[in-house]
């Protein structure tokens, strides 16, 4: 990790949204923890132009940010032959939206990974050579073979491992199911990478498997999503290039410490998306833990904290907990920075009114929580044939997204389920629906709006 300057490092903020209030006996607190990041994302690495091909193991001066693209060359690319040509016109049109000076690397993924620029295990500096040169290597590409994932993610950290920058991304594209390799290769790899590089997913078409795409992008801390048509891949490789060039800051860390007798029972975050963070605790000294949450760049995220303080008397009132973000010291030695922090407090009533008031932003992301939730269940339901429990779900879904105004979401919902009710979720199930909208619906469960403040 390399040191960041004053002027290069943007400006966090922490705020806690909660109800502190408990009955007497009461146990549980829970806080939506706002980060946000200013003053990032606009200026960019800086430009290196004409620097020559790196070799791998042979660390590079930061140039802030180096992009492995990972494009599916499998035999069902060819299928039809239009889809493998939008491939290529979509990394190409990536490959524009580099900022000059970022290190990048093409790789043809099969059941094998291959580096098909720079080539030789380098990485390039993105300059108008360079990026003419990799779109020249594009034309090379040609479908053919299986599909292995772990083998291409394991390609891409071992470049991106070689480049001395504060941003590592890749970029992933599949049609198909990860057939050439087990389920437990996927994960040893996705384990390894884990905190090494964020990545993004993408399925094109509608052969692949949302489970898997959505696990990695988990996993990489990136975003996952269907491209169902791939005449929309260039707009939506575009939209990711330019999304990675926005990121600033590198691997800040949410740390939470609590008191003694404080019980950590869930972090996880609630938007943009959904994504489960009390499993990924690593421990940072006496009774506090690191939660990643990747790279940023002008933007601001929501967290859920929930805590199980031990029972107090009314009147009594203790810190619950501490949150901070921190940015971990360089590779080369120093002190870890504290960017910003916020308080959890608890405090202990004998009034009714105030002790069971839900907080309208701890309530707004419960239901998002649960919306994203009900959805996965509805349509494993449906998969699995059971009517009445799919109906159920999925009718949930439907009135949860329509008290909280997710209106992107209601309007997935209503390719699968006719509505008859939103306000009491009374649906029926569509006796015909498109492959591409249930799996976008279930690609695009997690995704959350922001509570109105």
């Amino acid at each position: 990790m390399a040191n960041f300057s004053k002027s290069s490092v943007p400006q966090f903020s922490v705020e806690v949204y909660q109800n502190e209030y408990l009955p007497e006996g009461g146990r549980d607190v829970n806080a939506i923890v706002t980060v946000t990041s200013t003053g990032g994302g606009t200026t960019g690495g800086v430009p290196l132009a004409g620097r020559a091909p790196v070799d791998a193991g042979t660390p590079v001066q930061s140039t802030n940010a180096a992009v492995v693209l990972m494009v599916d060359c499998s035999g069902s690319m060819d299928y039809p032959p239009t889809k493998m040509r939008n491939a290529r016109d979509a990394t190409a049109a990536a490959i524009d939206t580099l900022r000059d000076g970022t290190l990048f690397a093409v790789v043809a993924g099969t059941h094998v990974a291959k580096d098909v620029y720079p080539g030789d295990g380098r990485l390039a500096t993105a300059d108008p050579g360079t990026k003419a040169q990799a779109k020249q290597s594009l034309r090379r590409l040609s479908a053919g073979g299986g599909t292995a994932i772990g083998t291409w993610l394991r390609l891409a950290d071992r470049l991106l491992g070689a480049a001395d920058v504060d941003i590592r991304h890749g970029i992933l594209l599949t049609d198909g199911r990860n057939e050439h390799e087990s389920p437990e290769d996927l994960r040893a790899a996705l384990d390894s990478c884990a905190g090494r590089f964020t990545c993004d997913a993408r399925g094109v078409g509608t052969d692949w498997e949302v489970k898997e795409v959505t696990a990695i992008a988990s996993a990489l801390l990136g975003t996952a999503d269907i491209v169902a048509d791939p005449a929309g891949l260039a707009a939506d490789f575009t939209q990711m290039m330019e999304n990675a060039m926005g990121k600033e800051v590198a691997d800040v860390v949410l740390r939470l410490w609590t008191p003694v007798g404080v019980e950590i029972v869930f972090v996880k975050q609630v938007a943009p998306t959904v994504a489960e963070l009390t499993g990924r605790r690593t421990e940072a000294g006496p009774r506090a833990g690191d939660y990643p949450t990747g790279s940023w760049g002008d933007e601001s995220r929501d967290y859920h904290v929930c805590v199980r303080v031990p029972e107090a008397g009314v009147g009594q009132e203790m810190l619950a907990a501490r949150v901070s973000l921190i940015l971990p010291p360089p590779s080369g030695g120093g002190s870890p920075q504290t960017l910003s922090q916020g308080l959890v407090r608890a405090v202990w009533t004998d009034d009714m009114a105030a002790s069971t008031s839900i907080n309208p932003q701890v309530a707004h992301y419960t239901g998002q929580a649960e919306l994203a939730q009900v959805i996965q269940q509805g349509l494993d339901a449906r998969k699995s044939g059971d009517s009445d429990g799919a109906t159920a779900k999925l009718g949930r879904a439907v009135q949860l997204a329509s008290a909280s105004g997710n209106a992107d979401t209601a309007k997935l919902l209503s390719k699968v389920v006719d509505v008859v009710d939103a306000a009491t979720g009374t649906v029926r199930l569509k006796a015909r629906v498109a492959e591409a909208d249930e799996m976008t619906l279930e690609t695009r469960s997690t995704k959350t709006v922001r509570v109105k403040k």
